[in-house]
């Protein structure tokens, strides 16, 4: 069977590697000169930049998309497991770091906050509870075919979704574990992971800590990017051929019965033939340029639905070492629901954000010329509505050098040797992502798992979607997972 895929992020790759290795002859067409998506780089002034996500979890995933193909992951790449997830500064000034070991973190807690470390042990099961009831079925398989709910562990796990705290949000369950609300900020912050607001979406989402903790955290040596590029040299060995610098301007497609069926895709250079096409571009993109088809129900629900915040990137090439950074560092505003009424309500940049540094350096050494840092610095956006993004981003760059040189005692300005880096429109241009958002739809409704697009299309044979905007949604597990569904499905698995 011909199959040409639209995208090769994260989600791409994978459905390239598993359809390759079952004998598929595979063409993935990009616009960009190089894999990853969202999982990009850059590099300038003798600095590299991850460009997107920045912290592994669920290794075993990426094992599995190896195994699938017959090889070991290990022969491509290597995962460097994190003691020290992340190093909290809070805004009164409070620091502590959150540690693997559960023993380790839970003394930290109560050292810093008086948290009982009982309280974090009892959470930790709580959030194991939530992933062994609903990990399988919504992380690894199709909501939307009726051939999921014919497996035992699947109807084992749909008995059980009563017990899965749909009725409280994320916020409510962190202020009954813990008594000191800096520990519920900490916790909070998990519903940024899918682009939500600790507010509103379910506290079903405290699955995302459970993965971080109990599964552990990684860095890649070589950094985020060498994860895509790993990929990539695994499909090219099963035979994927590759066409970078190639946006496709058009699905084409015909009417067939009562529906229509792919074709293929169209270029500014070809017309390519294909059985099966899948989209690793954002949904609303899909319909609205690629098949030109603004009447699909689906495309209409979408429209509807609330998108899942962006972010803003500033990357900072600095000219000293601050010792007193981990590899991971987050800087908390004073005001977190503030900071989320701006996002999903307001629609603006928040007055006081909260500051994510990542330095990559720390993981891998020749990201940064010696003694100096590159600095991956994350803040919240709300999505691309028109905003004045000059402006917005003037404000945020002063928010950020006024909390970094307050919490670090020395003048980040003053060391700032390259600096770049993206607003929400510029997300949305890079890598398709309508509005900027990085997750495709919010999850800050009690049913969002199961308003995700699904992976196989109804309304036309032959075409299917994968990553961010899909099932099972966004985040790297996610995307090589929603890979493996869509290739399934396309085997008739």
């Amino acid at each position: 069977m011909r199959v040409g895929i639209v995208g090769a992020g994260l989600a791409g790759l994978s459905a390239a590697a598993r359809l390759a290795a079952t004998g598929h002859e595979v063409t993935v067409f990009e616009q960009g000169l190089r894999p990853g998506g969202k999982a990009g780089t850059e590099s300038a002034a003798g600095y590299r930049f991850d460009t997107g996500p920045s912290l592994l979890t669920l290794p075993e995933v990426f094992d599995e998309l190896f195994s699938f193909a017959g090889r070991k992951r290990e022969d491509y790449l290597s995962f460097l497991p994190l003691e020290e997830i992340c190093r909290y500064v809070f805004d009164d000034g409070t620091r502590l770091s959150a540690f693997h070991d559960q023993e380790a973190f839970g003394a930290e807690l109560h050292r810093a906050l008086g948290e009982s470390p009982k309280a974090l042990r009892q959470y930790f099961r709580s959030c194991a509870r939530l992933n062994r009831i609903a990990g399988e079925l919504f992380m690894r398989n199709s909501l939307h075919e009726l051939s999921t709910y014919t497996k035992p562990s699947i109807l084992l796990s749909v008995l059980q979704l009563w017990r899965l705290d749909l009725l409280r949000s994320m916020d409510q369950a962190h202020r009954a574990f813990f008594r000191d609300p800096r520990t519920t900020q900490l916790f909070n912050r998990y519903a940024t992971y899918n682009g939500s607001s600790p507010y509103r979406v379910p506290a079903t989402l405290n699955i995302i800590p459970a993965v971080e903790y109990l599964g552990g955290a990684y860095a890649v040596a070589g950094g985020i990017h060498a994860l895509p590029c790993a990929i990539e040299q695994l499909c090219r060995e099963l035979g994927v051929t590759f066409r970078y610098g190639t946006p496709v301007r058009r699905i084409l497609s015909e009417r067939a019965g009562g529906g229509r069926r792919v074709l293929g895709l169209e270029t500014d250079s070809e017309e390519f033939r294909a059985d099966v096409v899948i989209s690793n571009l954002d949904v609303i993109g899909t319909y609205r340029d690629l098949l030109q088809d603004t009447e699909a129900p689906l495309y209409k629900r979408y429209q509807k639905l609330e998108p899942s915040s962006s972010g803003m990137v500033f990357l900072f090439g600095i000219g000293t070492a601050f010792p007193q950074l981990s590899h991971h560092n987050i800087f908390f505003s004073a005001d977190y629901p503030a900071e989320f009424r701006s996002l999903f309500e307001e629609l603006r940049c928040p007055e006081d954000p909260t500051v994510y540094v990542n330095v990559g350096c720390r993981s891998t050494p020749g990201d940064a010329p010696e003694g100096k840092e590159n600095w991956f610095v994350l803040l919240n956006a709300p999505r691309d509505a028109g905003q004045d993004w000059m402006a917005e981003r003037a404000l945020m760059r002063a928010a950020v050098l006024k909390r970094l040189t307050s919490a670090l005692g020395r003048d980040v300005e003053a060391h700032i040797e390259y600096e770049s880096g993206f607003n929400p429109p510029d997300i949305e241009k890079k890598t398709g992502a309508a509005y900027g958002s990085l997750y495709g739809i919010s999850s800050n409704t009690k049913l969002a798992a199961f308003l995700r697009h699904p992976n196989r299309s109804r309304r036309y044979k032959g075409l299917f979607f994968c990553g961010g905007s899909a099932h099972p949604g966004g985040g790297m597990p996610l995307a090589v997972l929603s890979g493996a569904i869509t290739a399934g499905l396309v085997n008739g698995e």
